[in-house]
């Protein structure tokens, strides 16, 4: 019999609580600036027919921040579409 985990409700901090090495944080932020990285193309290798191309990644960084101060936030993939939503 499989149990199922309690979600917990979120629990929000300020970046001046942030603390370097850690993750999983929710924060309510302004986004003040963004910039697409470009991601350099992979060098082709011998692909065998198992292999399948894999889709390149996109990343942002954003200067975000609250009143208590600014961070980068660095976006991958789908996380920057739904980032974005805010903006």
């Amino acid at each position: 019999m499989a149990t199922t985990a309690e979600k917990r409700k979120p629990v929000f901090i300020k970046v001046e609580e942030l603390k370097p090495g850690t993750n999983g944080h929710n924060l309510t932020v302004k986004v003040l600036e963004s910039k697409p990285v470009p991601v350099p193309k992979p060098r082709r290798a011998p692909m065998s027919l198992s292999q399948r191309p894999q889709r390149p990644s996109r990343i942002n960084e954003c200067l975000v921040g609250d009143e208590t101060g600014c961070i980068v936030f660095t976006a991958r993939n789908e996380q920057g579409e739904s980032f974005f939503l805010l903006y």
